[in-house]
């Protein structure tokens, strides 16, 4: 049996994911993670990502529960998607002179295209534009008629917020257009793109005066303003001549009415007089049908907006399907290191605060762990640290600990890490048994201090020459920087030199995974992400 999932529901998911984001009951977070993409070493062999990760053709992300667990290791840090970091958006449309536009029809399928772009959804065509000064107007009429299919080419640019559809210059190009919003500056700053334009949220709710006057106005149940162009399919023969003769349009609704010019035997102009209201489709009543003069009737189409009328629900008038997430991570804060490397970007959903079933809701967090080293003699700390290079510790019980590095800050001597299941599968990454296994098997925890509580713990050991020793000493969230000169504010609560993730890993709900090139961070980088989910 034939059967389509409509644009509507698209639209409707749109609405309920933004809805979901912004009602203060849930908590999503965009996500940067997996700063080891690459196989650093023959004995690093990252969970099979031994291909050449940036030259050989980044992965396509699996949609599996292993490779969500893995992802979940991997998250290096996150920031909450709030209502200002959120909108809808629709294909952008810039408005260029010389150009044909398609007008808003509401019978658009595979048996009637549009004549211009030629697609069978509305929401594929160019019946809108943004003009050079980020105002948006729906094409209400382009000039065509049944003789001229295509319309006109647009010779003026729109450039007036009248809330009536209205020509957008003196060239007589045949163009009404509707004004509908404004690209607010905000929004500009964070969204704008070669591809998409912003719609702003709460359309329906919103008490901003530019949008609740465009609203109210389009409310065709209060002024009685519905329909607004009437489209000559087909212009008859025999009639005329007459001008300005008003008509009923007749139909499922009232209270609408054209003014109807003829001349040369057929109808040469219709205007909406009256729009009325309630309608889902509508007829002209020329009243001269059946008079001995015509011998071909007339075709006029009444258009009918969505809605209550055009400009009342512009999410279901502009085929919002798409929703654009905006999140900056910079160097304002410790939980975004800038030494970091990445290539996952993603969103996750209601991940719990650490060693608790409490859904985090603080406004960014850490998925590291980390660690504070002593510096408090010099010497104390040798060598340098990569990031990507495992660290290692000799624990008192005689296990391993093991992690990756994530971050090293010098100033402050504390490293970032997490792990894997790379640490503890063979090269041939799967479940099969190997010599080891026993101590390899499993992560074992990093110590700050022996049994005894007061014997120092081994030191952090790196790959290549760097070691130093835990600064059991240290507890809390700020230290003083190397110069002294400064309080610095760490992001994470350190207990004993030793620090936990915010999050528990693992936790939470993964909605969006994207696989990027290796991206490296530095001090004077900031990464602004842009996500868009397609409904």
């Amino acid at each position: 049996m034939p059967a389509i999932v409509t644009d509507q529901f698209r639209i409707l998911n749109a609405s309920n994911f933004v809805e979901n984001v912004t009602n203060g009951s849930n908590s999503y977070y965009v996500f940067i993670g997996l700063a080891n993409p690459l196989t650093p070493s023959a004995n690093s062999n990252l969970f099979g990502r031994n291909w050449e990760w940036n030259t050989g053709g980044t992965p396509s992300p699996v949609d599996n529960f292993s490779e969500s667990y893995h992802t979940g290791d991997t998250i290096l840090y996150g920031k909450r998607i709030t209502a200002d970091n959120i909108r809808r958006v629709i294909r952008k449309v810039s408005w260029s002179p010389n150009t044909k536009y398609d007008f808003y029809r509401d019978d658009v399928s595979y048996d009637n295209k549009t004549k211009n772009t030629n697609v069978s959804n509305l929401y594929a065509s160019n019946y809108y534009v943004i003009n050079k000064e980020f105002k948006v107007y729906i094409c209400i009429s382009n000039g065509a008629t049944g003789d001229q299919e295509n319309g006109n080419i647009s010779a003026d640019e729109p450039n007036f917020t009248d809330l009536e559809p209205s020509k957008a210059g003196g060239s007589g190009d045949g163009y009404l257009w509707k004004y509908l919003f404004t690209v607010s500056p905000a929004d500009i700053i964070k969204f704008d793109s070669t591809e998409y334009i912003t719609v702003p949220n709460n359309w329906g709710t919103s008490i901003d005066p530019s949008i609740r006057s465009v609203r109210e106005n389009a409310d065709s149940t209060v002024n009685s303003n519905q329909i607004k162009n009437v489209y000559i399919e087909n212009t008859g023969t025999g009639y005329g001549p007459f001008e300005g003769r008003e008509c009923d349009i007749l139909g499922d609704g009232s209270g609408a009415k054209a003014r109807v010019d003829a001349s040369n035997n057929k109808i040469t102009s219709v205007v909406v007089s009256a729009g009325g209201k309630g309608y889902t489709y509508g007829i002209v009543d020329l009243g001269t049908t059946g008079a001995s003069g015509v011998t071909e009737a007339a075709k006029l189409v009444p258009i009918i907006p969505p809605s209550r009328g055009h400009g009342f629900d512009i999410y279901t008038e502009l085929g919002t399907d798409k929703v654009l997430i905006y999140a900056r991570f910079d160097d304002s804060t410790k939980d975004f290191p800038t030494d970091t490397k990445f290539a996952q970007v993603g969103i996750l959903k209601n991940p719990t605060v650490a060693d608790s079933n409490n859904i985090f809701t603080e406004g960014q967090f850490s998925a590291l762990n980390a660690i504070k080293l002593d510096d408090t003699t010099n010497g104390n700390i040798t060598g340098t640290l990569t990031i990507g290079e495992k660290i290692t510790q000799l624990r008192e019980d005689g296990k391993t600990a093991e992690a990756y590095v994530a971050s090293y800050d010098t100033d402050t001597h504390v490293i970032k890490y997490f792990r894997d299941r790379s640490l503890n599968y063979t090269t041939t990454q799967d479940q099969t048994d190997y010599p080891g296994l026993a101590n390899k098997g499993q992560f074992f925890d990093f110590e700050s201090v022996k049994s005894d509580g007061t014997s120092a713990a081994n030191k952090i050991v790196g790959e290549n020459g760097f070691d130093g020793p835990v600064y059991s000493a240290f507890t809390g969230i700020t230290t003083t920087s190397k110069d002294g000169t400064k309080v610095v504010n760490l992001g994470t609560t350190f207990n004993q030199g030793l620090s936990k993730s915010e999050i528990n890993k693992g936790s939470g709900d993964l909605i969006y995974l994207d696989n990027r090139p290796l991206i490296a961070r530095n001090p004077r980088q900031k990464e602004d992400v842009k996500i868009i989910l397609e409904f």
